[in-house]
């Protein structure tokens, strides 16, 4: 019973966070402070891959120094 109790107020809570997260998040991009700085800085969505070779490449070129 109370293994369920648990469970239960985790995903409650879990379920209260993506709906805070979501909501924030677009009051944000709607907000004219959210337009703003879209329109000043751009959307930065970009993210940059690095591979584990180029990782141990470089831990190695710092080493070697």
């Amino acid at each position: 019973m109370l293994l369920g109790t648990i469970l239960l107020w985790i995903v409650g809570l879990l379920i209260l966070y993506v709906v805070i997260f979501a909501a924030v998040k677009d009051g944000i991009d709607k907000s004219e402070v959210g337009q703003l700085i879209k329109m000043k800085y751009g959307v930065r969505d970009e993210i940059i891959t690095v591979s584990d070779d180029e990782i141990e490449k470089e831990l190695e070129d710092e080493f070697k120094k």
